[in-house]
């Protein structure tokens, strides 16, 4: 038989991916998005405390941050799926039921964690050291100066690779099938390897590939969108700008607020 024709039918019947399109749509495609949705979210929040912990002061705030982003960054995250899906179960069991999903997000939040909290701490530590300095002479405490002038600055400037993990989380949802999944629970992977376990046929696995794409390219195109916005607004702010409230907010800082607060000096 014609190579060709053997591959054009083994990856591109249209019969297979039209049985396989209805339980994509209403199944697998809105689990994949609460999957990376819900992971991205709660890594984010973990990550923003795994950041403000690696770049403290204190070496027990710090240790501990650097220690977690080690093992979780070097862990296949198949791995960690496993070890939080398996390892957790029987706590799993008591609390929510049979339902695997929450284990799965939790494990794809640690992961995600790890690498948005490294994100989020270089994103903070790009902030010069003068919008600090000016911050406390402001009067502000540390804390203060962190929340509502460094960390929204560093927020901004690493929104583009923010996303890029969120993409990142898209694709690693396939791995959440390790834990089990039934029907109603599937993801676009399980949905597309179990029409291909069916028919015999790889077209449906081509058909879930093409909606991880759909999912991905507009998000890249996205990112880079983003980037090149923040990248052109600090190139045409004029030099001197600074005391400008809108050549402040074109080049991507924060203004200090002053309400309420006086000069200690």
């Amino acid at each position: 038989m014609d190579p060709l024709r053997t591959l054009w039918e083994t990856f591109f019947d249209r019969d297979s991916m039209r049985q396989a399109l209805p339980e994509m749509l209403t199944v697998g495609l809105p689990n994949t998005l609460i999957l990376a949705i819900s992971a991205a979210l709660l890594g984010s929040v973990l990550g923003m405390l795994l950041a403000v912990a690696g770049i403290s002061r204190t070496r027990w705030l710090r240790w501990p941050a650097r220690v977690y982003t080690d093992v979780f960054r070097g862990l296949p995250a198949a791995a960690t799926i496993l070890l939080i899906g398996v390892g957790l179960a029987p706590l799993g069991m008591e609390v929510w039921g049979p339902n695997p999903y929450p284990l799965g997000i939790l494990a794809l939040s640690l992961i995600a964690a790890a690498y948005i909290g490294e994100i989020f701490r270089s994103g903070i530590q790009s902030v010069e050291a003068a919008q600090m300095e000016g911050a406390r002479a402001l009067g502000f405490s540390w804390g203060e100066a962190m929340r509502l002038v460094i960390i929204p600055q560093g927020v901004r400037r690493i929104l583009p690779a923010w996303v890029n993990q969120l993409i990142a989380l898209i694709k690693d949802s396939s791995l959440v099938y390790f834990l089990g999944l039934v029907a109603s629970q599937r993801e676009l992977f399980r949905i597309g390897q179990d029409h291909a376990a069916t028919t015999g046929n790889e077209s449906a696995l081509l058909l879930a590939g093409l909606f991880y794409l759909a999912l991905t390219i507009p998000l890249t195109h996205a990112v880079n969108a983003i980037d090149r916005r923040l990248r052109q607004g600090r190139a045409t702010a004029a030099p001197g700008d600074e005391e400008d409230d809108a050549g402040l907010a074109l080049a991507g800082e924060t203004v200090l607020p002053t309400t309420g607060r006086k000069d200690p000096r």
